[in-house]
């Protein structure tokens, strides 16, 4: 296929684009390689897929509709799979018009680029965070989840509507992905792994929030990459999945594990709880096994072990 990946400089989104080509797809990458951490990493990343037979990059941004129709207009896609947006559940708290901007807006124009140019697949990434404050787990597709708590999930929340009235008004088939909390190498350095990473390797305490006790559905990246592709290839009327592990780790034991892969001494600092974090996520993958083959395998203790072996290549610091 010839594939339209939004967001293809980014953590996920590189990944994605990687495996894609190592099965003979032509991935066309779309990013506007902003400043919501430093552009440098992504141009990295952006360079290691251009090498690859196959791949090519436009730089724009999503709410430039005049470069995304002549972007569909010449390149006359299979399939888009839409990761690019502006992430973070605590910083849309401080800033939610860009997240409002380009992740509404900028969904809006894929979808009505693909309306106009017969693009009849997207696959597009959205997020735990939509299910709010929920203690109720697993957590299903079939939950309500009307009360987002942050900005963040509100727009990820309104871009599974949008998603659904583009495949009711004009048949795009469509797959969104309910992600939780990925990791793995090339993760985003504002991301709770990969920032603890770096400030244990400052020998700096490390905050937690609250009593340790929250906890999280960790996703290695190669599991979510596994679903985001079987998602493309399964793309059939209108679904939502749950991507995750479907196993919780608490924040007290994930800086342990996480300082003892590293091989650094651990030390932390209470922080109250933050506005916007929400106590427990938790995936039910039951409806992605059953569709789309997703079959996760890697615990957080391998996960970790990896996250640090690149940690340690890559001399991140």
């Amino acid at each position: 296929m010839k594939i339209l990946l939004t967001g293809a400089a980014g953590f996920i989104g590189s990944h994605t684009a990687a495996s894609l080509l190592s099965r003979g797809d032509e991935v066309v990458g779309l990013d506007n390689f902003n400043a919501f951490y430093d552009p440098a990493i992504k141009r990295r990343n952006a360079a290691s897929l251009a090498s690859q037979r196959g791949f090519s990059m436009v730089e724009g941004d999503l709410c430039d509709e005049a470069l995304l129709a002549e972007t569909f207009r010449a390149q006359r896609f299979d399939a888009v799979v839409h990761l690019a947006a502006w992430a973070g559940v605590r910083p849309s708290i401080q800033n939610p018009g860009i997240y409002i901007d380009t992740n509404v807006r900028g969904t809006t124009n894929v979808f009505e680029q693909c309306r106009r140019h017969g693009v009849g697949r997207v696959v597009f990434a959205s997020s735990s965070s939509v299910y709010g404050g929920r203690d109720t787990v697993p957590f299903r597709e079939t939950d309500p989840v009307d009360r987002p708590i942050s900005p963040y999930a509100a727009t990820k929340k309104a871009c599974e509507v949008l998603a659904y009235t583009y495949h009711h008004l004009h048949g795009i088939h469509v797959a969104g992905l309910r992600y939780f909390t990925v990791y793995g190498p090339r993760q985003r350095p504002e991301m709770a792994i990969h920032k603890f990473a770096t400030m244990l390797a400052r020998g700096e305490a490390i905050p937690v929030y609250g009593d340790g006790s929250s906890a999280r559905d960790y996703t290695y990246i190669d599991d979510i990459v596994q679903g985001t592709v079987a998602a493309l290839d399964h793309c059939e009327g209108y679904e939502l999945y749950n991507l995750g592990e479907s196993r919780t780790t608490r924040l007290d034991d994930l800086v342990r594990k996480l300082a003892d892969a590293l091989g650094y001494e651990l030390r932390v600092r209470r922080e109250p709880e933050q506005p916007g974090d929400v106590p427990i996520t938790y995936a039910d993958i039951s409806l992605a096994r059953a569709k789309l083959g997703y079959a996760p395998h890697t615990l957080i203790d391998e996960g970790l072990e990896r996250f640090a072996a690149w940690f340690h290549r890559e001399g991140v610091k």
